[in-house]
C-alpha cells in the first residue's frame, strides 16, 4: 500500500460569504499521478489555491494533511518548505526580477541554506534545455514579455528546480500548441518519481496521453463526485461532464 503524501478529508471552503468546495475528499499515496477534471466553476482552481494556502479561501470545515501533519493553519512558505509546489493557470508577470534570481531565491529558502551562484546557473542551463526554453529567457525578467507557452514552460521549469514532493499543476497544457504539450508532458514525466506525487488540474486528456495516470477524479459543484482510472479521462472526452452518472 502506498504512503498518503496528502489526504483531505470532508473539505468545506467558502470566499465572500459563498461555499466553493462542500465536503470534497482525496488521498494521493506516494508516487502518484493524480488528474481532477470538471466543467468551469467546478471549484478545481479553489482546491489548488487552498492546498497553498492562499489567504482568499476560508477553510470552515474539514482538514488537509500532508505528509502526516495538518496544514490548515499554515502559510503558502511554510507549505512550500513542506514540499508542496502550485504552478499557476495565469502566470503573473513581475518586473525587477530575473527568472534566474527568482529561482536560486527560491530554492534557497525551500531548502534552508543559501544555493551557489555558479553551481545553480548550471543546472538550470542543463533544465532549461530540457524545456527546449531559450538559455537567455534566465536573465529576463520573471515571465514578462513571455508568449503563453513560454509562461507555462516557466512554471515547470520552477517544479523541476525546486524538486517538490508533491506539485499540483493548475490547466498547465492550457493555451499551448501539440509541440508545446509534448515539452511540457516531458519535463513533468522528469519530475515524476516514486518519491514525489502529481495532481494535474485539466480540461482535457492532451497532457495526460504522455504520463502514467493512477486515478482519475471528476470535480462537480465543489465534490468530487466520481473516481476511476485512466478510462474516465477518455469517458469525459467523448461524452463530457453531463453525461457521466453523478
Amino acid at each position: 500500500m502506498r504512503e498518503h503524501f496528502l489526504q483531505i478529508e470532508n473539505l468545506h471552503v467558502s470566499t465572500d460569504g459563498k461555499e466553493i468546495l462542500k465536503g470534497l475528499n482525496l488521498t494521493v499515496g506516494r508516487g502518484e499521478v493524480h488528474v481532477i477534471m470538471g466543467p468551469n466553476g467546478a471549484g478545481k482552481s479553489t482546491l489548488a489555491s487552498v492546498l497553498m494556502g492562499h489567504p482568499q479561501y476560508e477553510i470552515t470545515a474539514g482538514t488537509i494533511t500532508f505528509c502526516g501533519e495538518v496544514i490548515n493553519g499554515l502559510r503558502p512558505h511554510e507549505r512550500a518548505k513542506l514540499g508542496l509546489f502550485l504552478s499557476f493557470q495565469y502566470p503573473e508577470e513581475i518586473p525587477g526580477i530575473t527568472l534566474e534570481n527568482f529561482l536560486r531565491t527560491a530554492k534557497s529558502a525551500v531548502k534552508g541554506t543559501q544555493v551557489g551562484l555558479l553551481e545553480f546557473h548550471r543546472e538550470l542551463e542543463q533544465k532549461m534545455a530540457q524545456l527546449n526554453m531559450d538559455a537567455q529567457y534566465a536573465s529576463r525578467y520573471l515571465n514578462v514579455g513571455f508568449s503563453g507557452g513560454e509562461k507555462k514552460k516557466s512554471e515547470i521549469l520552477q517544479m523541476l528546480v525546486l524538486e517538490p514532493k508533491l506539485a499540483i499543476l493548475d490547466e498547465t497544457d492550457s493555451g499551448l500548441d501539440v509541440d508545446a504539450v509534448r515539452i511540457v508532458s516531458a519535463g513533468v514525466q522528469q519530475f515524476h518519481n516514486e518519491d514525489n506525487s502529481l495532481i494535474i488540474i485539466t480540461h482535457h486528456s492532451r497532457i495526460t496521453e504522455h504520463l502514467p495516470v493512477h486515478r482519475v477524479h471528476i470535480l462537480l459543484d465543489g465534490r468530487i463526485v466520481e473516481s476511476g482510472g485512466p478510462e474516465l479521462v477518455d469517458e469525459v472526452e467523448q461524452r463530457g461532464f453531463a453525461a457521466l452518472n453523478c
